[in-house]
């Protein structure tokens, strides 16, 4: 890949972080300084259950899932990242500590990383990056609670319609098997679900 085609994708971070926080040009390069660029092939593991997640990561381009294995061998789907989204293990990354999740690319993706050290610097050098991680966090926590929330007070039709009206193309990006398992249903009932829609 080109340095001006890793320019553009610089370009989208610095983007993303000023719909959030102003940056001067500055501020910009030595962002710039402290990513790196990686890419994912389909099926590619970002992050192996077990393993220190070393990275917080941004989507530039792409799909992945996050995941956990129950002791049956079960695979139960814990988040999804597409393009203008954050993915990592939170708890491994701040602690340095074995991950319990997957990571896996569902299609080719492009993500820029900051790893531990290099974001306590960041926001050490540049203050107000503190700020643009508590928003981040912030609507992290707004949307687990909104989960937990339907999954308690939702039919299961109620949260597949929810999951679409917030994420159109979401059929078309995760399979079946892992949007029932996201809402924490089978693909058999979801199946059930999408036969009693087309009805309608």
């Amino acid at each position: 890949m080109s340095q001006e085609e890793i320019n553009k994708y610089f370009q989208i971070l610095e983007r993303h972080f000023m719909e959030r926080i102003s940056l001067t040009k500055d501020e910009g390069q030595h962002i710039r300084s402290l990513f790196s660029f990686r890419k994912l092939l389909t099926r590619q593991y970002l992050l192996a259950e077990g393993d220190i997640c070393r990275y917080e990561s941004y989507v530039c381009e792409g799909f992945l899932r996050s995941f956990y294995v129950d002791e049956n061998g079960n695979e139960h789907t814990l988040h999804f990242a597409k393009e203008d989204w954050w993915i990592t293990d939170l708890g491994s990354f701040l602690n340095q500590e074995p991950a319990s999740r997957n990571i896996v690319a569902l299609e080719p993706t492009i993500l820029l990383q900051i790893d531990l050290p290099k974001r306590e610097q960041l926001m050490k050098d540049i203050p107000k990056m503190e700020r643009f991680w508590r928003i981040l966090n912030e609507k992290a926590c707004v949307s687990s609670d909104q989960r937990i929330l339907n999954n308690i007070s939702m039919s299961g039709q109620q949260r597949y319609l929810a999951l679409l009206n917030k994420y159109p193309d979401i059929e078309q990006r995760l399979p079946q098997k892992h949007i029932a398992s996201f809402l924490g249903m089978t693909p058999v009932f979801l199946s059930q679900i999408r036969k009693e829609l087309a009805k309608k």
